[in-house]
C-alpha cells in the first residue's frame, strides 16, 4: 500500500479511533490524546503493515497496545510521600495481604499450583507470568481454545482447593 493510501485510511478511521480511546480511557482529554500517540504510532510504523492484514484491526490494536502500557507504567510510578512528622504512613500497618499469615496463603497457593498435571500447570503458570493466550497455544502446540479451557480448568480446581483459605481470609479481617 503507497503511503498515501495508508495516509487516507487512516484519517477515514479517526471517529471510530476516537469512539475506542474514549471507551478505553472514559476521559475526553486522554481519549484525544491516545488518539495523537496512536496515529504517530502507526505513521511511523507504516512500513510494518501488510497489505492482506485488516487495516482498522492492526491500528485498534496499537491503541490498545498503548492505552495498556500508559496504564502499567502510570501503576509503576505511583510514589508514596509520606511528609507526616513520625512517617506514620510509612510505618503503619500495611494492607492486609502482606501479613505472615498471607504470605503463608501464597505459599499454598503455589504449592496447589505445582500440584497440577502439566496439561493445566504449564498454562496456567503461563498466563499469570504474563503471557497471552496465543504465546501459550504456539509455545503448547496447542489451538487458542484449548489453552482457555485448561486455564478455565486450572483456575476452577484452584477454588476448589482453597475454598477454605477464602472463607478463612475473610473471617479474619471481619
Amino acid at each position: 500500500m503507497n503511503s498515501r493510501k495508508f495516509q487516507e485510511r487512516l484519517v477515514a478511521l479517526q471517529a471510530n479511533m476516537l469512539n475506542f480511546a474514549y471507551i478505553l480511557t472514559s476521559n475526553r482529554d486522554d481519549a484525544y490524546d491516545l488518539l495523537q500517540d496512536t496515529t504517530l504510532k502507526a505513521l511511523d510504523n507504516e512500513d510494518k503493515y501488510l497489505d492482506n492484514t485488516n487495516f482498522k484491526g492492526w491500528v485498534f490494536t496499537i491503541m490498545r497496545n498503548i492505552f495498556i502500557n500508559n496504564y502499567r507504567r502510570a501503576a509503576r510510578g505511583v510514589t508514596v510521600l509520606d511528609s507526616t512528622e513520625d512517617l506514620y504512613h510509612l510505618n503503619a500497618p500495611q494492607h492486609a495481604y502482606s501479613s505472615p499469615e498471607n504470605s503463608y496463603t501464597v505459599k499454598e497457593v503455589h504449592e496447589a499450583i505445582d500440584g497440577f498435571t502439566p496439561e493445566y500447570k504449564v498454562p496456567f503458570s503461563m498466563h499469570l507470568a504474563g503471557y497471552k493466550y496465543s504465546e501459550i497455544a504456539d509455545y503448547m502446540n496447542l489451538p487458542v481454545g484449548t489453552v482457555k479451557s485448561r486455564i478455565y480448568y486450572a483456575r476452577q480446581k484452584l477454588r476448589v482447593q482453597l475454598k477454605d483459605y477464602r472463607s478463612g481470609v475473610a473471617s479474619s479481617d471481619d
